[in-house]
């Protein structure tokens, strides 16, 4: 079986955040794969949309024998079980219980109406590059040809 090395990003804004992402890795590790190493929390304030509830965010790398599209459903299956009700429509950002973009996955580079890989934006996004600078500084970036940290260094300038 084939292995692959994904990326994801956490974050939960509302209720028990912190049990929110436990849960959250639990069913990572059930349904996706191991989790080979995972970031410390970072709390941040919400990015595209105001909120008073502040978000903790985080970032995983997983070890998972699943193909992309399969991960991607299990992805959805996992907020549904944490206890998301709705995504993200056109932009329009809110609060969420538990939010989880795949932000990388090997090498692979795909832009459906379903799934972007790698996320889009994660390269503007401190909440992001901080947690997974931390864990895999010397990734790089299938589209920008960066690693993480030159990411993180770039985008703090």
């Amino acid at each position: 079986m084939n292995r692959h090395k994904l990326f994801l990003g956490l974050g939960s804004n509302l209720g028990n955040k912190k049990k929110n992402i436990e849960l959250a890795y639990e069913q990572i590790e059930k349904r996706i794969g191991t989790i080979v190493s995972r970031s410390a929390f970072y709390v941040t304030e919400p990015d595209g949309f105001v909120s008073d509830n502040d978000f903790e965010n985080t970032v995983c790398e997983v070890d998972t024998g699943l193909l992309l599209n399969d991960v991607f459903g299990e992805v959805l299956d996992i907020e549904n079980i944490v206890g998301r009700t709705s995504k993200s429509v056109n932009g329009v950002y809110s609060d969420r219980i538990i939010d989880i973009d795949i932000l990388m996955y090997d090498d692979v580079v795909v832009d459906t109406e379903d799934l972007s890989v790698p996320h889009p934006r994660f390269h503007e996004r401190d909440f992001v590059l901080i947690p997974f600078s931390e864990i895999s500084p010397d990734t790089v970036h299938p589209i920008l040809k960066r690693t993480i940290s030159e990411l993180k260094s770039f985008h703090n300038n």
